[in-house]
């Protein structure tokens, strides 16, 4: 179910033309683009001045969205409930890729880090688009995410392609981020 109230629609056009938005989640904005679309994941990176080995989120409106990315036939049956459990809802989980996953999206691991969102806005943009997005905070590697509209602007202004002005979740800190096959949190 997602927030009827949001236009979604240049947000999605913005994201079909290679452009790269920042949009409300769960604790902050963050910065997304279409995730097979390298010239806009390399224009986040640098954006951030993040490298790219470290890798990227993609967030989704369902477990579907993500299976063109993760290879589910590695989950173990044992291990299932331990991903599921956690959706939607806050919780980055690193699962193992399908072999033609792009490094661009997976930086220097055989995993993605992959969440099913539960915040109302970035779902419902999820779904609008019809697949995932990528999602990093939206700050410059290293600062403060930014929190509102103007914080974003105030940063990246005529740098994005587009910006949906709409409320952030109450989460105060970032999604945990955690490997739900070994059951390693990393964040």
């Amino acid at each position: 179910m997602s927030d009827n109230s949001i236009d979604y629609t240049k947000a999605v056009e913005s994201l079909k033309a290679g452009g790269v938005i920042a949009y409300p989640t769960e604790s902050c904005f963050g910065l997304g683009c279409d995730p097979d679309n390298q010239a806009a994941v390399e224009k986040i990176l640098a954006l951030k001045q993040r490298d790219i080995s470290k890798g990227l989120i993609l967030i989704a409106s369902n477990y579907s969205q993500l299976l063109p990315y993760i290879a589910d036939n590695l989950i173990p049956q044992d291990k299932r409930f331990s991903v599921f459990s956690h959706w939607p809802g806050p919780f980055t989980l690193l699962l193992p890729v399908k072999p033609e996953t792009p490094e661009f999206l997976t930086g220097q691991f055989d995993t993605l880090a992959v969440r099913v969102t539960a915040h109302e806005g970035a779902r419902g943009l999820c779904e609008a688009f019809g697949k995932p997005i990528v999602s990093t905070s939206c700050n410059l590697s290293g600062q403060d995410a930014a929190t509102s509209y103007q914080a974003v602007m105030d940063v990246f202004a005529e740098q994005l392609d587009y910006v949906l002005d709409a409320p952030i979740g109450q989460n105060p800190k970032p999604s945990t981020i955690l490997n739900p096959l070994t059951g390693i949190q990393i964040r």
